[in-house]
């Protein structure tokens, strides 16, 4: 799971929205954050903060988001 959220993380700082990543914007409570799909169920939770930085504000399965 960590080799491959950090292959996924290399992918990221390339292009937040390369197709293989299935970043999309949440809803809800979360509303202010994005999630991007590491393997399966597996997400990352983030955050914009400017054009050029994001914060990682959480990692793991849908969980993450209740």
């Amino acid at each position: 799971m960590k080799e491959k959220a950090g292959e996924k993380e290399r992918i990221f700082r390339a292009n937040p929205f390369d197709s293989r990543l299935g970043t999309h914007k949440l809803h809800g409570k979360y509303k202010d954050y994005w999630s991007f799909t590491v393997i399966n169920q597996y997400r990352i939770m983030f955050t914009f903060l400017d054009s050029n930085k994001v914060d990682f504000i959480n990692i793991g399965t849908h969980d993450i988001y209740k």
